[in-house]
Order: structure tokens, then C-alpha cells, then sequence
């Protein structure tokens, strides 16, 4: 029952914080709805990979959430483990990432500078939360683990990690 229950909060987290933010708003106000892809234009096939893309990224950050962490993707309801793997192995905030790309594809879809706008915006924010919120209440919680976690892996760009 418990890995249901933690299935369904997943969703529920899923659906509004990055369903509201990366798809809803756009999807809303910034013309997404009326958007019909044609596959032969090449701007329309780049904007429609970077959604795709976005979104599996987006999921398999979920999965690690709830599968190796045991909680949700929203700071009230956070996993109880430090979630190192998958995609956080190479780079801290994949699925604020993933949410991004997914803006960025819509944006070139669209042919929006106001979406565009809106990711700006965004992504600012999403920084600020993470730098003055979220990392010092991982540090507060997982200790010299997340100290360590910071010191080898980059918060927003990717650290490919030599084999030894």
C-alpha cells in the first residue's frame, strides 16, 4: 500500500509543480494549444525532441525520487535518502533541467520570445529557490553526504566523472 500511496503523491506532485509550470502555463498563455508541428521543418523537429526529451528526463528523475529516495519531487513531501543517482549522478538539479528543456522545445514550437520570456523568468527563479532554499535545507538534512555530493557533482551543468 505504501508504494502505491507514494505512486499516486508522486503524480499528484507531478501534475502541480512541473505539469503547472512546464506544460499547463505554456500550453495556456503562450499559444502551445495551437501549435500544429510540421515534421519537415527542422526548427518544428528540434522543438518537439527537446519536449520529448525534457519529459523522459523529467520521469526518470521522478522514478529516482521515489524509487532510491522515498518521497516526491516537492519540498514538503521530500525523499528521505540523498538521491545521487541516475541522472543526479552527473548533475544536481536534472529535473529543474528537464522542466527547462521541455519550456525551451515548447518556446521553439511556438515561435514565442514570450515564452521564451517566461523560461527566463523561470529558470531565474528556480535558481534563487534553489540556492537560498533548497540547498541549504538538503545541507540542514543530509549533512556532510550532501557536502560532499556538491563538492563532486555541478548544480547546473554536468560533471562526467572519469573511470578509474
Amino acid at each position: 500500500m505504501s508504494g502505491l500511496l507514494l505512486a499516486l503523491r508522486s503524480l499528484l506532485w507531478t501534475l502541480l509543480l512541473p505539469g503547472m509550470f512546464g506544460v499547463y502555463v505554456p500550453w495556456r498563455y503562450f499559444g502551445v494549444s495551437r501549435v500544429h508541428v510540421d515534421c519537415t521543418d527542422p526548427l518544428d523537429l528540434l522543438g518537439l525532441l527537446l519536449v520529448v526529451i525534457g519529459a523522459a528526463l523529467l520521469a526518470a528523475c521522478i522514478w529516482e525520487f521515489a524509487h532510491r529516495g522515498r518521497g516526491t519531487l516537492s519540498p514538503v513531501d521530500p525523499p528521505k535518502e540523498l538521491v545521487v543517482q541516475g541522472l543526479y549522478r552527473y548533475v544536481r538539479n536534472p529535473m529543474y533541467l528537464s522542466v527547462s528543456t521541455m519550456v525551451l522545445g515548447q518556446a521553439l514550437l511556438a515561435r514565442s520570445t514570450a515564452l521564451l520570456l517566461y523560461w527566463a523568468i523561470f529558470f531565474t527563479l528556480v535558481n534563487l529557490f534553489v540556492r537560498f532554499y533548497e540547498e541549504p535545507a538538503l545541507r540542514r538534512q543530509f549533512g556532510d553526504s550532501y557536502v560532499r555530493y556538491t563538492d563532486r557533482v555541478g548544480r547546473w551543468l554536468p560533471t562526467v566523472h572519469k573511470k578509474s
